[in-house]
């Protein structure tokens, strides 16, 4: 694992969106949920592209490049523009991914086959678990190539986190300075949540008042 996927697997998708907002950076997406096992990810993009099926498409089945392409740690990320009428990833690709060592799949649409995913153990973030197969009705555009998620653009070798809130993407040009920032928000909470589980008024540790001391705090170190 190199050293910033580890420090983004120290953190939150909360610490990060918040980061990401300070930067005026986007990369924070809506309406993704783990489907299969609950854990938090961090890890490398592979993309896949995905579309209405048309003239001189490739022959293999979608997502299978992006498989072989990935490394150990890796994350799948699928560009399925949302859809919810047809799966964009399926059990056997899930099978493929966990030989590969993938850490987690992100479908920005709906997947299938989701109890096949739970028993492997594989992470599967998606909109929406359903039966139809994309087979006549969906085609690969492409593997490892720049792609949107909910209206985040997101390249090869970006970095994403994701976890029970949601899923968050960091551009590799970005990622020190989003990490950093990210870190310093994530210390600040947890030390307003020692003080809450102190006995502190809650009022009190959220107020302006407490939440200046802690930048005094920070500015002195």
């Amino acid at each position: 694992m190199d050293e910033l996927i580890r420090r983004l697997a120290k953190l939150d998708t909360c610490s990060v969106s918040d980061a990401l907002d300070k930067l005026g950076l986007a990369g924070a997406v809506t309406g993704l949920s783990p489907l299969t096992v609950r854990r938090r990810v961090a890890g490398r993009t592979v993309t896949v592209k995905l579309g209405a099926p048309m003239e001189g498409a490739p022959k293999r089945h979608l997502g299978a490049g992006a498989v072989m392409a990935a490394q150990p740690g890796d994350v799948i990320v699928v560009e399925h523009r949302g859809r919810i009428d047809v799966s964009g990833w399926g059990g056997l690709l899930s099978r493929g991914a966990v030989m590969k060592g993938v850490a987690a799949v992100i479908v920005d649409g709906a997947c299938r086959d989701v109890d096949e995913s739970q028993e492997l153990g594989l992470a599967v973030f998606a909109r929406a678990a359903v039966p139809v197969t994309a087979r006549g009705r969906v085609a690969e555009h492409g593997f490892n190539e720049p792609i949107t998620v909910a209206g985040v653009a997101v390249r090869p070798g970006d970095l994403v986190l994701a976890d029970g809130s949601g899923v968050v993407f960091v551009a590799a040009d970005k990622a020190e300075a989003v990490i950093a920032a990210a870190e310093a928000i994530f210390a600040r909470e947890q030390l307003m949540a020692a003080d809450i589980e102190r006995g502190r008024p809650i009022g009190e540790v959220m107020g302006a008042d407490y939440e200046d001391m802690l930048k005094q705090k920070e500015a002195g170190r």
